[in-house]
């Protein structure tokens, strides 16, 4: 009979560039360990480089960035073609702020999963969280 992992589901909770405002991505990071996930939360100013290097190095199933600063478009693309490049093609990277709904399209499109916008539940967060990873991480 094949066991199935009963670890947490781990997600590295980001916020990249200059965007200081942090507020969001802790009550974020908060919500996601009260919904029973490990939650690694990486502080202010990181870059794409620094937040998959720290995914990989704590074996997360999800990265979620929080951007507010208008550098979605550069952002999540980056993060993207870093995660292939280091062959995490099974880490979901998910996020949320203020991205245009066609912008959040076109992320999708690359990969992305889904973002979210201000005034999303928390509970509808973790729900896709945890989903994505059942689905998509044999757990």
């Amino acid at each position: 009979m094949e066991q199935k992992n009963t670890r947490p589901v781990r997600v590295l909770v980001a916020k990249v560039g200059l965007d200081g405002h942090d507020r969001g991505a802790k009550v974020i990071a908060t919500a996601l360990r009260d919904a029973g996930m490990e939650v690694i939360y990486t502080g202010l100013r990181q870059t794409p480089e620094m937040v998959v290097n720290a995914a990989l190095q704590e074996d997360v199933d999800a990265i979620g960035v929080s951007i507010l600063s208008g550098a979605h478009m550069t952002v999540f693309p980056k993060i993207m073609a870093l995660m292939k490049e280091k062959d995490m093609t099974d880490v979901l990277l998910t996020g949320g702020g203020i991205i245009p709904e066609e912008d959040m399209q076109t992320l999708r499109n690359l990969g992305v999963g889904n973002l979210f916008p201000p005034g999303t539940t928390t509970q509808t967060i973790a729900d896709y969280i945890k989903n994505w990873v059942k689905e998509n991480r044999n757990f």
